[in-house]
């Protein structure tokens, strides 16, 4: 998948989004949250919550230490220190949570209103989660940026709680807030994390991590590249994936006749719950046949995440003025090149042909649309318009993805094609603690 960033040096290279709580002040309806403020002391460089939240010298971490896009063979797990926040950062971690951050304006009223329930019913003893994105390998083989020699961290995204954060952090966050963030370094049990690129969240919902990237890069992708119109028809591949479950939504709430491939008929039944008027379980179906016999006419839109083949198909079946976006080619990755064949001698043709395009979309060079997107799905999900699947691995062989260590299987799991939705890995289980941050 394409909608990830370029990390340099191991770091994350551009700040995406400002913002944490704007006050304290409880909403109407919801009961104030017991918390610990942070006194600001000139003299002091960082506040950790060491008796609250009992943080250890050492923790567990996911490293690169060899290029291949065989994860297993690149990345290895060590014990290091865990790290110290610096004036402008967040230490985040997996903890017992309360929910903690206000949202601004709308957002905030519409939030903290869908979960001011489920707060007061039951206080959420949360773990802290990290996504895996068809793009991890990627990073492991060096492809994103050739400089980057091992050894380095790895993981793009997580949410978490605030157990530690630098002077100038504490006058937006505070110990206990709940946050989701994405860069290199997610692998990891405590993730030091720049204020200004995190995102506060109600609760640690490994649901929030759905919208950072793969929520994200195909909602600017259909809005910006897709020029959808009423009555279109949209493909969309790998419909059941990550990024496919918010191709396949998106383009139906704009109005479109939506087809959607999938391997199993069980992610046939998802999409069709979805609202996918045409789900294709290409193990059972030639999907060329499929297309050619059923939209003779071609499909306006094509969302692409495969590559390959299937890439030669979907330009096949493009009607005219039809746009293809491709924002991934995941069936590529896995091999020394990280590109599948193509076979675009008579490309030209084809789009001249039909006034046809091709679109590529990567998610850090739209930024500047990052944040509408980001709250404008916080608010579907919300309101239950929109529906944000998570695959924690309960059907995969070894069961459900919990530990650093299980992100290994979670990656080989989702490189066979089992997936239903994003997978996510919980990093510990839920940790027990009589404080009230």
């Amino acid at each position: 998948m394409s909608g990830l960033l370029l990390p340099r040096n191991g770091r994350r290279a551009i700040s995406l989004v400002g913002g944490g709580r704007r006050g304290t002040g409880a909403l109407s309806g919801v009961h104030p949250v017991a918390r610990r403020f942070i006194v600001d002391m000139s003299y002091s460089a960082h506040f950790m919550d060491f008796k609250g939240s009992s943080i250890p010298s050492t923790m567990k971490k996911l490293i690169v230490t060899k290029l291949s896009p065989n994860f297993r063979d690149a990345v290895s797990m060590q014990t290091v220190a865990v790290p110290t926040p610096g004036d402008a950062e967040l230490l985040v971690r997996n903890r017992k949570s309360w929910g903690g951050s206000d949202w601004h304006q709308e957002m905030a009223r519409e939030l903290q209103h869908h979960f001011a329930h489920s707060r007061r019913q039951n206080p959420a003893v949360c773990s802290r989660f990290v996504g895996i994105n068809a793009s991890d390998i990627n990073y492991s083989a060096g492809r994103y940026d050739p400089s980057l020699k091992p050894p380095f961290d790895t993981g793009f995204e997580g949410i978490g709680e605030v157990v530690g954060l630098g002077l100038s952090a504490s006058a937006s966050y505070t110990v206990g807030d709940t946050v989701a963030y994405f860069g290199s370094g997610a692998f990891a049990e405590y993730t030091v994390v720049p204020a200004k690129e995190s995102v506060p969240v109600p609760t640690v919902k490994p649901e929030f991590l759905t919208l950072l990237v793969s929520g994200a890069t195909a909602y600017i992708a259909l809005k910006r590249l897709g020029d959808l119109a009423k009555d279109e028809t949209v493909l969309v591949t790998a419909a059941a994936g990550g990024t496919g479950q918010f191709a396949v939504q998106f383009a139906k709430q704009a109005g479109c006749h939506v087809i959607g491939t999938c391997s199993s008929n069980e992610k046939a039944g998802f999409l069709k719950s979805l609202g996918c008027n045409r789900p294709i379980n290409y193990t059972t179906e030639d999907l060329a046949k499929t297309l050619r016999k059923e939209y003779p006419q071609g499909v306006d839109v094509v969302y692409e995440s495969v590559g390959g083949s299937v890439l030669e198909l979907a330009v096949n079946s493009l009607a005219n003025k039809g746009r293809l976006i491709v924002i991934g080619f995941i069936s590529g990755y896995q091999t020394a090149s990280g590109i599948p064949p193509f076979r675009g001698g008579t490309l030209p043709v084809k789009l001249l042909q039909k006034s046809a395009s091709i679109r590529g979309f990567f998610l850090p060079h739209f930024f500047s649309d990052y944040r509408e997107a980001l709250g404008s799905m916080m608010q579907m999900f919300a309101k239950g318009k929109l529906v944000c699947e998570v695959d924690s691995g309960d059907l995969a062989e070894g069961g459900r993805f919990v530990g650093l260590e299980s992100v290994f299987r979670a990656v080989d799991y989702m490189y066979a094609g089992k997936n239903l939705g994003k997978v996510v890995v919980e990093v510990a289980p839920p940790s027990v603690s009589n404080s009230k941050l």
